[in-house]
């Protein structure tokens, strides 16, 4: 499954504490650096750390940063070399230099208000956007705009090389109805690639933890339990049933949510029987060509294993390109 990382999380329960805190973000990198931009390290002021900027090589000065910055309230931005060495120890081929922004909770920093409200958006599964000039102490939420950055999951820094912005999506989610041998395949793949992964099916002898030991398993009708879930930008939807009974509804509540990507399972006539259904309930044109049906990309898949590929290159695909 995927780690979400709670560097604000833990910054944000120790300045309320009164400890003291700091968050460190990777701003920049060249090379091969170890963390990508936008990982973030927290340390509290008794230096104590959650999260990383760099695997190890450089934590121990950006924590003695740190706890400067929380003691004068003033950011600064470090930059570093992470030796070929370094680089070697944490499973690189070769060195880097990163740029780490290191903000204190309160004084001249990050405001604690904004690091609520940025906790907060994160809890309620909220894209926002945390943007702040290097030299200044005027960071603030943004909830519109930077929408290829939400897309791609890219923070970095503006055109003006002053002003960075930090992305914070929500964890990305598959929701799979039908659990089936394509699913105990997807399954896997998908917590590689990063999803949390949800199961549906009432039917309880397929939806079992037997059979899905890693993944939330809901036995309950597809409508229901999506309702439940909740669906959002950040959620895939994959229907693997063949069931109208059990597809249907799921399609109904997954083609009136923001689901970056809507899968069905079956062949081009089960399709056409499924759009003729849909426009029966009252869906536009539209709303129906947003399900990928058949599923998944055209690479010639056989069998379970090979499915679910196509099927998670489909929805990598669906999220990361324009």
């Amino acid at each position: 499954m995927e780690i979400f990382e709670d560097a604000p999380e833990r910054a944000y329960a120790w300045a309320q504490a009164g400890r003291g805190a700091v968050l460190a973000t990777v701003i920049e990198t060249w090379g091969s650096a170890p963390r990508r931009v936008g990982a973030q390290l927290a340390i509290s002021g008794d230096g104590e750390m959650q999260g990383s900027v760099s695997g190890g090589c450089v934590e121990g000065a950006v924590v003695t940063e740190a706890l400067e910055a929380i003691e004068d309230g003033v950011p600064r931005v470090l930059e570093y070399g992470v030796s070929d060495g370094d680089a070697f120890a944490v499973g690189l081929a070769c060195g880097g230099t990163i740029r780490i922004l290191v903000e204190p909770i309160g004084g001249q920093g990050m405001p604690f208000e904004v690091l609520a409200e940025l906790v907060a958006a994160r809890a309620a599964r909220t894209p926002v956007a945390y943007v702040v000039r290097l030299g200044g102490s005027d960071g603030r939420i943004e909830h519109t705009g930077h929408s290829d950055r939400f897309r791609l999951d890219r923070s970095g820094l503006e055109e003006d090389g002053n002003t960075f912005v930090a992305i914070h999506n929500p964890p990305l989610r598959l929701v799979i109805v039908g659990a089936v041998h394509i699913a105990q395949a997807l399954v896997p793949m998908a917590q590689v690639a990063g999803f949390d992964v949800v199961v549906i099916d009432p039917r309880e002898a397929f939806g079992s933890l037997a059979r899905f030991p890693d993944a939330q398993v809901m036995n309950d009708w597809p409508d229901a339990a999506m309702s439940t879930v909740g669906v959002d930008t950040r959620t895939a939807v994959v229907l693997l049933t063949h069931d109208p009974k059990l597809d249907d509804p799921a399609l109904h509540v997954a083609l009136r949510s923001d689901a970056f990507y809507v899968g069905a399972l079956g062949s081009r006539r089960t399709h056409g029987s499924r759009v003729s259904r849909l426009e029966e309930a009252g869906f536009s044109a539209q709303q129906i060509e947003r399900i990928a049906g058949p599923i998944g990309l055209d690479i010639g898949a056989s069998g379970p294993p090979e499915i679910a590929v196509s099927i998670l290159a489909q929805m990598i695909q669906s999220l990361r390109k324009p």
